[in-house]
């Protein structure tokens, strides 16, 4: 009898899992999917915000590849309640699923701070394709745009708003702008460009009220003046999609926790994504890390294991990259770590900045501010991510780094980061080009 694989989420873990499934299978399976939207990618959204790309090009999945890959989809469905001892899933509309392993990767949902007003005319989040579409309708070219929040998410769509000829004022209750991304001095770079590119932004405000004026909506703050303006977008955080499985008897703390095979404390139920808490590649401690690439890479593990192989997964890496008006900013690993040795390097000319953060002679944490066309940025956003990935000991050139925290090529090169990265895969494999695979890749 063929095993019965049940994935719960549509999104970059879902997708992942079930393609490396028909990958790594020597037996056929039987795929299932549940979804509670047609399959797509998040990262592109911003783009179909501001008209780059057409709304088909934000879909990763049509029903003819999901019938390429033989899967079963329950799409616009959600999962209400799972009976890990009988082994069914129950979805909203009463249909039960049976399944010999599943794989929960539900992702997470836009939460937004308990202002009145905050559901009202023209208020939107920002996270699934219904709300891009809301906020396309919303803004014309003129209109003024509040954010509120000063996080990865309002930074993502920062130049897709822009481009579409609005005027845009930031609101962050923070001291600074990205307060879970650089620190002060980062902070104080991108606000000083934004503000240059004009982009108006005020910290350390809180709203308290949303209210409808003539047509306009005005933000009211515990203090400072009012805001008056057509469109506001909350960016205020996210939260795991989970409250549909506590009382099933899978573990959760921040996420479903999970062992180095991504296996929860049910040994058939897997996380992957934005719900599951595993290892931190840096510090080895549990984390949620709610980003692109984890969710990638937690849906080809589990989609190995699912299959029957035996993969472990050595934790991943916290990364945030941003660019806003031409101006890169990203940071890696323990970048906040304050019992790190760490080191900065400022060019205020340039608007270039860097803080680089050892333990030991390892690289464990950095963040790199600059402009997307100097070289200097674009090469070292990739060497410094490989020197925290790798953790690889730098010795003498450590102390370099220290003395010139602008050129990392030097201690990139002859620390023979390259060589240990090359060799690295997450399933122990060479990807699989096509025609070789049974999926397209």
């Amino acid at each position: 009898m063929a095993r019965r694989h049940l994935i719960i989420g549509g999104g970059t873990a879902g997708m992942n899992a079930m393609r490396t499934i028909r990958e790594e299978e020597r037996e056929p399976s039987e795929i299932t999917l549940v979804s509670a939207e047609k399959p797509y990618s998040r990262m592109v959204l911003p783009y179909y915000l501001d008209r780059s790309i057409a709304e088909s090009h934000v879909f990763t999945a049509s029903a003819a590849l999901l019938a390429q890959w033989k899967v079963k989809a329950h799409l616009g469905r959600r999962a209400t309640a799972l009976d890990v001892k009988a082994n069914v899933c129950t979805l909203d509309d009463g249909t039960k699923v049976e399944y010999d392993d599943c794989l929960v990767a539900t992702g997470s949902a836009p939460v937004r701070a308990p202002v009145p007003g905050a559901d009202g005319r023209n208020v939107h989040s920002f996270w699934t394709l219904d709300e891009c579409r809301g906020v396309i309708a919303s803004i014309t070219p003129g209109s003024h745009v509040v954010m509120v929040g000063a996080g990865f998410i309002s930074f993502t769509i920062l130049n897709s708003i822009l481009a579409l000829g609005a005027k845009l004022t930031i609101v962050e209750v923070a001291p600074r702008i990205l307060p879970r991304m650089v620190d002060d001095a980062g902070a104080e770079i991108v606000e000083g460009w934004l503000k240059a590119h004009g982009v108006a932004i005020r910290t350390n405000v809180k709203a308290t009220k949303i209210e409808d004026v003539k047509g306009k909506k005005r933000l009211k703050f515990a203090s400072g003046a009012d805001l008056a303006c057509d469109v506001v977008i909350m960016a205020t955080g996210i939260k795991t999609n989970l409250d549909w499985l506590k009382g099933a008897g899978v573990q959760i703390n921040r996420g479903i926790v999970v062992n180095d095979h991504l296996r929860s404390n049910v040994a058939n139920i897997y996380a992957a994504g934005d719900v599951a808490e595993g290892r931190d590649l840096v510090s080895g401690q549990p984390a949620v890390h709610a980003i692109e690439p984890t969710a990638q890479e937690h849906g080809r593990v589990v989609g190995a294991n699912m299959a029957g192989k035996d993969v472990t997964y050595k934790g991943s890496l916290i990364i945030n990259i941003v660019e806003v008006c031409h101006l890169d900013a990203a940071s890696f690993g323990a970048w906040d770590d304050a019992k790190a040795e760490a080191v900065s390097g400022l060019k205020r000319d340039r608007a270039a900045y860097r803080k680089l953060l050892f333990t030991g002679d390892r690289l464990t944490g950095a963040i790199i501010i600059g402009r997307s066309g100097d070289v200097w940025t674009t090469n070292d956003v990739g060497m410094l991510k490989g020197l925290v990935q790798t953790g690889i000991p730098l010795g003498r050139f450590k102390d370099h780094l220290k003395a010139h925290p602008f050129d990392v090529k030097t201690a990139y090169i002859a620390a023979g980061t390259t060589g240990t990265l090359l060799p690295e895969t997450i399933l122990g494999r060479p990807s699989k080009a096509p025609g070789e695979t049974p999926v397209a890749v």
